[in-house]
């Protein structure tokens, strides 16, 4: 009986916010009527897929084509610094929209949408779980993050780490170089602008480790590349990678 009442009551309060609070998707612009749809509705998160393609088995990036992962020409020739990544889907449509408003409109509380949809997404990847000791966000510079007022790559990576009941290596790599985003950079200046751009505190806590890095786009890789050096330096085992999707 009491469960009935508690259910009607929240039920009832439901129905209230709706009519004089009413909130709607920020992609699809439907009415947002079920509890846990928060900004962007349930329909629209349906409709966010994961990347099902052939990839490179090194640096994860997309190949076009029905064919079985394997090595592309530029990871025969030299590897990455990082064992392997992968993106969990394309930089475009709805997943593109989601990272957007997450990433520059204030909206962190899509961070943890964007986590279940990763964990989704790279699930089966076993070897990017085994033996895995910690998850590293790509840091913000200082500056940049205060301006946001938040790394929306550590909230997804801190979704991440608790839904794989793993460690989250929380501000243990740092950016000390504030340098212009990469989107707007072409490869070679993107190569050259993060360079020196990331070092490791408490280094103790890094050797010996395996790690898998979270970002949420990968374009050249530069990024991802340049922080596996920093962690590999600091004596990390091992660098893997994730990001939430690939340009």
């Amino acid at each position: 009986m009491k469960l009935s009442f508690l259910n009607e009551t929240l039920s009832r309060i439901r129905s209230f916010e709706i009519i004089f609070f009413p909130s709607f998707c920020r992609l699809c612009s439907v009415l947002l009527e079920s509890p846990n749809e928060r900004q962007v509705c349930n329909s629209c998160w349906k409709s966010v897929k994961p990347a099902r393609t052939s990839f490179c088995i090194s640096c994860g990036r997309f190949f076009e084509g029905d064919f079985d992962p394997h090595f592309c020409d530029a990871c025969l020739h030299e590897k990455p610094p990082y064992s392997r990544h992968r993106s969990c889907g394309r930089y475009m449509g709805k997943l593109k929209e989601v990272i957007l408003l997450c990433k520059f409109h204030n909206l962190p509380v899509l961070a943890e949408g964007l986590a279940r949809f990763a964990l989704d997404a790279v699930a089966h990847e076993d070897a990017l779980w085994w033996g895995l000791d910690s998850i590293v966000p790509v840091p913000l510079h200082p500056n940049r993050e205060r301006e946001r007022g938040y790394n929306h790559a550590r909230i997804i990576a801190k979704y991440l780490a608790a839904f794989k009941n793993v460690q989250l290596l929380d501000k243990h790599l740092v950016k000390v170089k504030n340098v212009p985003p990469q989107m707007s950079l072409a490869m070679e200046d993107r190569l050259k602008s993060v360079r020196g751009a990331f070092a490791v505190n408490r280094q103790e806590e890094v050797k010996d480790k395996v790690l898998l890095l979270l970002d949420d786009v990968f374009t050249t890789g530069s990024t991802v590349g340049e922080c596996s050096r920093s962690l590999i330096k600091a004596g990390a085992q091992e660098v893997r990678a994730i990001t939430i999707a690939q340009a």
